[in-house]
């Protein structure tokens, strides 16, 4: 697949989640940027992207792009995984790792990267935080990332990962400081229509964040 005419723009992955839309937030107020979201067949996936619309159609559209939505079902190979199912969802006092997605962002970009190619584009950037303990979210992973798309289909460009030494409530600082609105994000695993549950470990990560940046929290939780 031949590349177009190289673009100055720079694609973001964004779930609808506070790192991702700050992140597309902060880059839009110097170029253009071009959403991408992967969709991916997971439980939360309708009330995030109703979300992420939302906080796109709130920011300057001459900055920002259409967003890309772009399809990779993970059903027949993730079986019956909580993400699909909807059981055993990891609660408000599970830790990180438990809410591992396999592969992850090896998903993500394989895909966005392709697209990227297609329209000329030879950055990306993802949005994850210093405190990511996935083998997936590492600067050695990416840079890998990297030297193989080079090799398989001779896309010559950099994954960025501006965030990796801030903490969720560092976003929630630089989101407020930029005039963002954050309610329009969505970070939830076990969503009640479009509501946030307030009681899974996304959830209850948000909530913390904005309590430790002093900062009250605009999320609208389902009523338990």
């Amino acid at each position: 697949m031949a590349a177009n005419t190289p673009s100055r723009d720079i694609a973001v992955l964004v779930s609808g989640g506070l790192d991702s839309c700050v992140l597309l937030g902060d880059l839009a107020r110097r170029q253009r940027v071009r959403p991408i979201y992967v969709r991916n067949g997971l439980r939360w996936e309708r009330a995030e992207l109703f979300w992420l619309r939302r906080f796109l159609a709130a920011l300057p559209r001459r900055s920002v792009g259409p967003v890309a939505v772009i399809d990779l079902p993970m059903g027949d190979v993730y079986g019956s995984h909580w993400s699909i199912s909807g059981r055993a969802v990891p609660g408000a006092r599970s830790h990180d790792r438990e809410v591992y997605l396999p592969g992850r962002n090896i998903l993500l970009l394989a895909k966005a990267v392709l697209l990227c190619q297609r329209e000329g584009i030879t950055r990306i950037a993802l949005g994850p935080l210093g405190h990511n303990p996935f083998p997936d979210s590492t600067p050695a992973f990416f840079r890998q990332m990297e030297r193989t798309f080079a090799a398989g289909i001779r896309w010559r460009g950099r994954i960025l990962t501006p965030y990796r030494a801030l903490t969720k409530t560092d976003v929630i600082r630089k989101g407020v400081a930029l005039g963002l609105p954050l309610r329009l994000t969505f970070s939830c695993l076990r969503p009640r229509g479009r509501r946030h549950c307030g009681r899974c470990n996304k959830c209850a990560e948000r909530q913390r964040a904005f309590r430790d940046a002093g900062i009250p929290d605009p999320t609208r939780y389902s009523p338990r």
